[in-house]
């Protein structure tokens, strides 16, 4: 690590995304950013501060948060001018996204200076990846509203997405949320909640709306600890078969030639959220032109 400046440019400032759980998710160009830094900008010092000394570095901390975030660009613009290398960081996960940084970023780029992101771990692409989710479009929302007026109509844009939608939520929030989505969305559209991620606790529940209000209310566990929260896409329904996804009929017909015709269909029903009349329908005609 000793020649790590030497890979770090002057006149930029590096967004450096921390563990959002586990220490040892941390990466070796992060690690190599810390000892390069001359200030590293910190949602919560002590925070950072516990990071670096797990890795044996000390350096300068400069509090940023959102309510300073203006104000400090001013000084950051200086040092970078100076020729000083400035790493920012927030509490968890990446600068920026549901965290200070944006505001920053944005007066680093007006001042005609380079903004370098060290990327690494992520809440909203970690709990996409283990969810068992369609992942190639999804919408990330952030934190949803706080009062329930507010969260219930943004809920309700989301009543027939064709998309999943990954929310954040506060612990102390997480059973009015679902609460909110089961009167909006119904009781059946699932959700996926990630809980704890990286961390010993670690959780994920993988339940129809109703079933996972009815989980949290249960098990007080379940209202603790950094939420993510996910809506799946809404079902689908075809009402024609010449609707049907070609991928859809291509596996009912495989499964129709071995399966009992009311099995294959309950099996490509679920596979696809799509209804179970219409392909035993399917699965009839396909067997009587055989």
């Amino acid at each position: 690590m000793n020649s790590a400046r030497e890979t770090f440019v002057e006149r930029a400032l590096y967004v450096v995304a921390t563990p959002i759980g586990n220490l040892a998710d941390v990466t070796v160009r992060a690690i190599a950013s810390f000892h390069a830094a001359d200030i590293v900008l910190a949602e919560d010092t002590r925070v950072t501060g516990s990071l670096l000394s797990a890795y044996g570095i000390s350096k300068k901390l400069v509090s940023l948060r959102e309510h300073n975030e203006r104000d400090m660009s001013a000084c950051v613009i200086r040092w970078l001018e100076e020729g000083k290398i400035v790493v920012q960081v927030s509490d968890a996960g990446t600068p920026g996204i549901s965290d200070p940084g944006a505001r920053l970023a944005e007066a680093v780029w007006a001042a005609g200076l380079r903004v370098v992101p060290i990327v690494g771990p992520s809440a909203v692409v970690g709990a996409m990846s283990a969810s068992g989710l369609e992942t190639a479009r999804f919408l990330f929302h952030g934190f949803l509203p706080p009062k329930q007026g507010a969260r219930c109509k943004t809920l309700q844009q989301w009543a027939q997405a064709d998309y999943a939608v990954v929310c954040y939520e506060a612990p102390h929030r997480i059973l009015d949320c679902v609460a909110d989505i089961v009167a909006t969305l119904g009781p059946d559209r699932p959700l996926v909640l990630a809980r704890e991620l990286t961390k010993t606790f670690e959780t994920f529940l993988r339940l129809p709306a109703g079933e996972l209000l009815e989980r949290i209310r249960s098990d007080s566990n379940q209202q603790r600890g950094e939420c993510v929260l996910i809506i799946d896409a809404a079902p689908q329904l075809a009402t024609d078969d010449d609707e049907l996804p070609a991928a859809a009929m291509s596996l009912l017909a495989e499964l129709a030639a071995v399966l009992p015709t009311k099995q294959a269909a309950g099996i490509v029903a679920a596979h696809y959220d799509l209804n179970k009349k219409l392909l035993y329908d399917c699965a009839l005609k396909l067997k009587s032109a055989e």
